[in-house]
This record gives C-alpha cells, structure tokens and sequence, in this order.
C-alpha cells in the first residue's frame, strides 16, 4: 500500500497550508494554517474539510507563523481530539499567535457588528480566543532531531529550517517511503536565525516557493533602512511599518538598534505597538538557544523599542505626530492595530508607511506597493498620500536561488517534488528551473488534489 497526500491549502496560494497524508487507514495533517489574502481565499476558512476532524490520527506542524498554524482552533472546535506535535519554541509562539488570532477575531467581529460594515449579520468570529486556548490543551512539544511516533506507522523528526523561533523541516517517514515538507525555509545568511539544515534524502519532497520566480536584492538590509528613515525624518514625517509580529518585527528591532548604536540614523522615539510582538520579543532572551544572537544582543533588541501594550497608548501614538517609528502588526495590514494607524498617517505625504517583506495577493500590502490611490479600512476609503516602501531584503523566507542552494544537499532526486506553498508564477518558475537545472521530477500541487506517493 502506498501513502497517499491531499493539498488541502498551501498550493496554488502561499496561506491555508494544510497536506493530509493518509497510509493504511492511518491519517496525519501536516500543518493547519489559516487562508490569508483575496477574499475567495478567505472564504475557504469557513468551509468544512473535506475530511471529518475526528478521523485524523494527529497534526503536526512546521512552524508558528498563522498561514501555518492558524486553523487549529477550529478544527478543534469541530471536533478534533488528537494531539498537535511541534517543536517547543513553535509551541511557545502558537501560545502567543492563537489566543491572540481568537481575540482579534472576536474584536474585529464585534467592531463589524457596531460598525454595520458587515454582509453578515451578526459577523462572528471563526473562532474566539475561549477555543483558542482549549486547543493549545492539545499541543505536544519536541526537540529537534528526535523521532517521534505519530501512528503505529508514521513518524516524524524536526529538522532547522530558520525561517523564525522553531521553525522545522519535517522528516515524515511513512511505512518504507520518507516524505520531507520543507516547511517555509529561512535564508542562508540572516543575522538573526541560522540557515535551514541541509537534508540528504527523500523520497517525495514537498517544497515552498514563496520566492519561487525572484531573488531578494542585493541590497544591505540597514542601508536601505536608514536611507528610508533619514530622509522621512527630513520631511518631519515618521515611519509606520506593518511587520508580522514573529520573527520581522524582531529583525526590524535588531537592524534598527544597531542604526542608532552606529549613529547612522537619528535617536529618535521606537515603538513596538503589537502585543503578540511584544511577547514574541520577550522570547528572543528566553529562547537564545534558538537563533544566531547572543543574549547580550537579545537584549538589546528588546531595549530598542517602548513597548505599547494598551489599546489607549496605541491610540496615543496617533495624536502626537512627531516623528517617530511604529512597528505594529499585521504585517500585510489584514487587521490588528496598524489599521489604526494607517488611518491616522496614510494621508500624509511627509510619512513613509514600509512593508517589511512579502504581501500575499488582495491584501492591504499588496495593493498599496502595487500604488492604490486609496484603502479601504473599516468600511471607509482613504487616500494615500504617505510614501509607500518595501523592504524586500528582510523577508525570512528563501529566494529562488537560496533554494536551488539548498536543493545541492540531497544526495540523490527524490522520487518527484512537489512544489507547494507559492502564487502560481513563482511556483511553476521554481518548478521549470528545477527540471531545468536539476533533472528532476516537479509537479506543481494543485488545491483539493490527492497524488497517490509510489
């Protein structure tokens, strides 16, 4: 008997990563990720899978970040009882991303409801921060390099991918075939995570392609960063940046504190306005074990910034327009407190709103970088006046070429690789350039398809 694998999210599209492997009546779900981006995207997380949550055996996941993790809390709602293995830093920031994702949703929910900006009435939340906490009940951490079971015929072992705290490569063996899932592969010389570990063997290999079809530029993160701070801060403007709270938010405090320290940029006020970050932040020092810093250097990045933690000194932020920098989430500006401030700042030619990294199509992020005139926030339209940047150099994900680099540690092709995780062009680019280059056998997932793995 063969395994067998359903793309349940995370192919043709970079959000809802979900794979089902199924073996001898035996069923794994590697990662349960929210879809993110277009609203016919979104629509999907309010669709039942096609599999009910009571017959998978268990899920195991790659990392923390919510196009990966976010779906959990429903499929438990719905009825799924098994565990959820992940590594013990992944566990520590799912304890941070999903009770926040479930108050957000409520929040955001209650706001559509007073607000009458809703098609749906009432809006609910797909699942409140209550059910949020009842699944991290379910969770099981392990360390890397070591074997777990997951069924009588299923293991897995976690392997470094970078990327952000705990991310992993999954080494998947079921019954004689072993099935490696990439996960979302970190770059081979960021200054904060360490590179993703080189693998020998696969038989199937399911790979992301984010940055399937481009390669970051060549650009010094920090040059960049201080050449868009300086010259905001000449037109007395400030710096609003939309950052995913793990793992950018943190590289952002880094390269900005080392600015200063050099005096390349001026002393001027940092905040970071993004609970979830904060406590994302808070973990660089209790988890030094789990990126390249030392805990001097840890440190310091957690003294870079003031922290706001309430909503009344978020709010603050925006009455003082002095210049100054925020770092607040969402990192495409899909919600949370950065539409806040985007309302507040956007209209203002002398501020600079920067994108940290890559932003999934029908997002915020994405329009504004593609020169919307105007956004649509709270039901209301407004103008963008604010210089809009992207920092693509800081994306924690691999570019095309930092992939075919990794690609060189597998001793022989597996079997057929699977390209997933990735909008169209830049996964069928990856896949003709590895055909191209490598000889192997690529197929490009498609959503709700099965591949039987022989």
């Amino acid at each position: 008997m063969s395994p067998k694998v359903t793309f349940l999210g995370g192919a043709g599209t970079v959000t809802g990563s979900k794979y089902l492997i199924e073996f001898d009546d035996q069923r794994v779900l590697v990662d349960c990720g929210l879809f993110q981006g277009y609203k016919q995207l979104r629509l999907r997380n309010r669709k039942r899978l096609p599999i009910a949550p009571e017959r998978i055996d268990a899920v195991v996941l790659t990392h923390a970040h919510i196009d990966h993790s976010g779906y959990v809390p429903a499929l438990v709602a719905q009825g799924y009882r098994g565990p959820i293995h992940c590594t013990k830093t992944t566990k520590a920031l799912c304890d941070i991303l999903l009770r926040d994702a479930g108050y957000l949703q409520e929040r955001e929910a209650r706001a559509a409801n007073r607000g009458g900006y809703t098609k749906h009435h009432p809006a609910l939340p797909l699942y409140t921060q209550a059910q949020a906490e009842f699944a991290l009940t379910r969770f099981k951490s392990h360390r890397f390099q070591t074997s777990i079971e997951l069924t009588k015929d299923i293991s897995v072992t976690f392997r470094e991918a970078g990327h952000i705290l705990g991310a992993a490569i999954l080494e998947l063996q079921v019954g004689d075939q072993l099935l490696v899932f990439s996960g979302d592969l970190g770059r081979l010389h960021d200054p904060v995570m360490r590179a993703p570990e080189p693998i020998a063997n696969a038989d199937f290999l399911f790979l992301e392609s984010t940055y399937g079809d481009r390669k970051h530029p060549d650009i010094n993160p920090q040059d960049a960063l201080a050449d868009i701070i300086n010259r905001t801060v000449e037109r007395d403007g400030s710096v609003i940046i939309p950052s995913f709270a793990v793992g950018r938010a943190q590289s952002l405090l880094f390269h900005i504190s080392e600015l200063i320290s050099a005096g390349r940029i001026p002393d001027l006020p940092v905040y970071l306005d993004s609970p979830m970050a904060i406590k994302a932040t808070n973990l660089f020092t209790e988890h030094a074990e789990a990126h390249k810093l030392t805990l001097a250097q840890a440190k310091a990045v957690g003294l870079s910034a003031t922290f706001t933690k309430t909503s009344k000194q978020s709010q603050e932020l925006d009455k003082d327009r002095s210049p100054k920098i925020i770092i607040s989430a969402s990192g495409m500006a899909t919600g949370g407190r950065i539409l806040y401030h985007l309302k507040a700042y956007v209209r203002d030619s002398r501020n600079t709103i920067l994108f940290a990294g890559f932003q999934a199509g029908g997002t915020r992020g994405a329009a504004m970088l593609e020169g919307a005139d105007k956004i649509k926030i709270h039901g209301e339209y407004h103008p963008v006046r604010a210089e809009v940047a992207n920092l693509h150099m800081l994306s924690a994900h691999a570019d095309a070429d930092e992939i075919m680099t990794w690609l060189e540690g597998f001793e022989a092709p597996p079997k057929r690789t699977f390209i997933i995780h990735g909008e169209p062009h830049a996964a069928d680019t990856l896949r003709h350039r590895i055909e191209e280059e490598k000889k192997w056998s690529v197929l490009v997932a498609e959503h709700n398809e099965t591949e039987i793995l022989e």
